[in-house]
């Protein structure tokens, strides 16, 4: 049974950083495109990162949005995708999901029809 489980929200200041994990268990994570994704209250989800391996290549996108402040990352033997936030706003707040769909599929995208597979998120808020 293939779950993606986030861990690592919390409530933090403006500028502060957070590292959110995203960990896959029932699959092979190696051969699978991850991505975050975001939701704010009543707004629709929002692409933020991916990463995949695709053709024998590492691929990375980040939205423009977050590009310089947001880094994502993945430990395969781990079975775990990181998206390290940094210097924060309070408009970064919001449910963090991340989800994933295998790399034979193309390249990762920052698009939610693209993924297969979806964790319960995590809460980041960013407040003073």
């Amino acid at each position: 049974q293939v779950q993606l489980v986030e861990s690592g929200g919390d409530s933090v200041q403006p500028g502060e950083s957070l590292r959110l994990s995203c960990t896959g268990s029932g699959f092979g994570l190696a051969n699978y495109n991850v991505g975050w994704f975001r939701q704010a209250p009543g707004t629709g989800r929002e692409g933020v990162s991916c990463v995949g391996n695709t053709f024998g290549l590492l691929r990375t996108d980040v939205a423009d949005s977050v590009k310089g402040r947001f880094t994502i990352s993945r430990d395969n033997a781990k079975k775990t995708v990181y998206l390290q936030m940094d210097s924060l706003q309070p408009e970064d707040s919001g449910i963090y999901f991340c989800a994933a769909v295998r790399s034979d599929s193309g390249w990762c995208r920052l698009s939610e029809s693209k993924y297969t597979y979806w964790g319960r998120g995590t809460q980041v808020t960013v407040s003073s």
